[in-house]
C-alpha cells in the first residue's frame, strides 16, 4: 500500500473517531449553535425594527432578516470552530496523542481527521442555523443555482480557514478549558464586523478595523452571493484572508504538533 494510500485510510479511521465522539457528546455542540440561534432570534424579534430602522430609514423586520443571516451563518462557523480548539486541546491533555505516536499510523492523521471532521460539523451547523432563518422570514429569491454554489463554497472555505487556526489554539493550549478561553476571538470577531451594523454606522476611529477583518469581507460576499448586493474587492479579501489564515493555521499547528512532547 502507497503512502499516499495510508494517509488516507488513517485520516479517515481518525476523522470516524472524530465524528463518533460528537454524536456522544453532543451537549458541546448544541451549545454552541445556541448561541447564534438566540443571536438570530434576539436581534430579529426585539431589534428587528429599530435596527432596519437605523439601516434604511423605515422599519422592516423583513429586510434586517436578510441583512442579517449572512452573518449569523458566519458567527456560527466561528462557533463551531471553538469546539474544535476544545477537542483537541483534550486529545492532548489527556494522552491519547502520545498513544497514537506508538502506533504505525500515518503521523499527520490525528491532525486531518480533527479538520475534516470540524468543516464537516461547520458546514452542518450553517444548514441547521440557515434552516432556522428560512424558517422565520429569509428568502433569497434573486441568487442562482451558481451563487448558492459559491456561496456554500465560501463558507466552507471559511470553516477550513478557521478550524487550521482553531486547531493551532488547541494545540498550544494546556487544558481544554484554556483552548475555549483562547479560541473565543474566533466568535467575537464576527461581532465587531459588519454582520448586525453596516460599517459605515460605525464610529470613524473603528471603520477600517471592521472593513479589513477576515469576517467582513465573508460577510459581505455572501450578501453579494445570496442577496444582489455589490461585493466589489470583498469577494478577493474574503478570499485571501481565507486562504492566508489556512495557511497560517495549518504551518502554525503542524509545528505544534511534531513538537509536543505530550
Amino acid at each position: 500500500m502507497s503512502s499516499l494510500s495510508l494517509a488516507v485510510r488513517d485520516s479517515t479511521t481518525m476523522l470516524r473517531r472524530n465524528l463518533l465522539h460528537a454524536r456522544r457528546y453532543p451537549s458541546m455542540t448544541l451549545n454552541l449553535l445556541l448561541t447564534p440561534v438566540m443571536l438570530l432570534l434576539l436581534f430579529v424579534y426585539v431589534f428587528g425594527d429599530t435596527m432596519s430602522a437605523g439601516i434604511s430609514g423605515t422599519p422592516d423586520r423583513s429586510q434586517y432578516i436578510a441583512y442579517l443571516v449572512p452573518g449569523i451563518l458566519l458567527l456560527t462557523i466561528g462557533g463551531t470552530t471553538i469546539g474544535t480548539a476544545v477537542s483537541v486541546a483534550m486529545d492532548m491533555s489527556e494522552g491519547i496523542i502520545a498513544r497514537f505516536r506508538t502506533l504505525a499510523i500515518h503521523r499527520g492523521s490525528v491532525i486531518v481527521g480533527h479538520v475534516v471532521g470540524s468543516v464537516l460539523q461547520c458546514v452542518m451547523s450553517v444548514l441547521l442555523v440557515g434552516a432556522v432563518a428560512v424558517a422565520i422570514g429569509f428568502r433569497s429569491t434573486d441568487a442562482t443555482a451558481l451563487e448558492w454554489l459559491l456561496a456554500l463554497g465560501l463558507l466552507a472555505l471559511v470553516s477550513l480557514a478557521l478550524t487550521w487556526i482553531a486547531v493551532g489554539m488547541g494545540l498550544s493550549s494546556p487544558n481544554a478549558e484554556a483552548a475555549s478561553n483562547n479560541a473565543l476571538p474566533l466568535m467575537v470577531l464576527p461581532l465587531l464586523s459588519s454582520a448586525f451594523v453596516p460599517v459605515d454606522a460605525m464610529p470613524g476611529w473603528f471603520q477600517p478595523v471592521a472593513e479589513y477583518q477576515p469576517f467582513t469581507p465573508a460577510i459581505e460576499t455572501l450578501r453579494g452571493l445570496l442577496l444582489g448586493t455589490g461585493i466589489g474587492h470583498n469577494g478577493w479579501l474574503a478570499a485571501a484572508w481565507c486562504l492566508g489564515l489556512t495557511v497560517l493555521g495549518y504551518l502554525w499547528s503542524r509545528s505544534l504538533f511534531a513538537r509536543d512532547p505530550k
